[in-house]
């Protein structure tokens, strides 16, 4: 393993010693940062952005130049897959992701290329490059994709859902066309994932934004089962995060990862049982706290933090993607809190 001038993160994430809990938060480098806003205002559109390897490295580094977080996360998005699969990926303002194509049948299905991330999405392992160099061993970097129930939701509803009645329709009426469609994204997952491995990254995170509109039993068998087939496949820590999952935290454990994120829903004391020493456990602060007063927000920060006081496998972070109208001196607040817990 590489050393690094700050070890925390992947100290805790493998369960070893520490001597504070590391920090990071979800879309730490985002909207709600004015550093990055400047740099949008150089770029036509957001795809432009994660596909330019200086300014998504760029970008990347703001966060951890600013608040000293203990992780970097690669700046890119869920939907590259897709969008180098030439499906009409746009983001449009107010609105976010919609497709000009979407997948309502077996044809479709079959119709979809098998991809080449050097040739098909080199931006991705070019970036990891150039963020791995400005990094300089200070921290780890960590890799990620969506998970291919949640990048299939967006390929058959077209664009964001509430209720994802197409794909889970599609669940019900067509569960061989589902499967098909989620092998396919597996296999064009892990070739996506292990081209940011070869580039450098210590370890990535599948997000599974939308596994928590299914129930249990399909959830396992749509969503859990090809995540745990990209963990298999991978010879590097996994952590995987299910918006809405904590009902099946076992399960998740149980995949071979060595670490689970919980949202803010999740209890993260009755997780910590739930585990044991399977796994460390990465979150779980509501990200509306950092609308609150500073000291609101120190107090909310220790509450998680005491449940792991004095041990390792913990990983503070939000229980989802901190948003866009957030105060970076809130953030601020939050990462201090973190830092000097005792």
């Amino acid at each position: 393993m590489i050393e690094y001038k700050n070890p925390r993160f992947m100290q805790a994430l493998l369960r070893q010693p520490v001597d504070r809990a590391p920090i990071w938060v979800m879309r730490q480098a985002g909207r709600y940062m004015p550093e990055y806003r400047a740099i949008r205002t150089k770029v036509p559109d957001f795809l432009t952005l994660c596909k330019t390897p200086e300014l998504a490295c760029e970008v990347t580094m703001l966060p951890i130049d600013r608040f000293g977080f203990d992780a970097a996360i690669l700046f890119s998005d869920i939907l590259m897959i897709p969008d180098a699969m030439q499906l009409g990926l746009k983001f449009v303002q107010n609105e976010g992701p919609t497709f000009a194509r979407v997948i309502t049948s077996k044809r479709d299905v079959e119709q979809l290329p098998t991809l080449d991330p050097e040739e098909d999405t080199p931006y991705i392992a070019n970036s990891v490059q150039l963020i791995k160099k400005a990094l300089d061993q200070k921290i780890p970097l960590i890799g990620f994709a969506g998970s291919p129930w949640t990048v299939a939701t967006y390929m058959v509803e077209g664009k964001t859902s509430k209720q994802h009645n197409k794909i889970r329709g599609m669940v019900y009426s067509s569960p061989d066309i589902a499967h098909q469609l989620l092998s396919h994204l597996t296999t064009e997952t892990i070739k996506y994932l292990q081209a940011q491995i070869s580039a450098g990254v210590d370890c990535v995170m599948v997000f599974d934004t939308w596994g928590g509109v299914l129930e249990d039993n399909l959830y396992q068998e749509f969503s859990l089962q090809y995540m745990q087939q990209i963990v298999a496949a991978l010879d590097i820590p996994v952590i995987l995060f299910t918006k809405n999952g904590g009902r099946c935290l076992l399960q998740q454990a149980q995949t071979g990862c060595v670490g689970l994120g919980l949202d803010w829903t999740a209890d993260l004391k009755q997780a910590k049982e739930t585990v044991g020493d399977m796994v460390a456990l990465q979150g779980n602060l509501d990200p509306a706290v950092l609308y609150a007063d500073p000291t609101t927000i120190a107090s909310k920060a220790r509450q998680i933090l005491d449940v792991y006081a004095g041990e390792t496998g913990f990983i503070f972070n939000l229980g989802h993607g901190i948003t866009p109208d957030i105060s970076p001196e809130h953030v601020q607040v939050l990462v201090e809190t973190v830092q000097n817990y005792v």
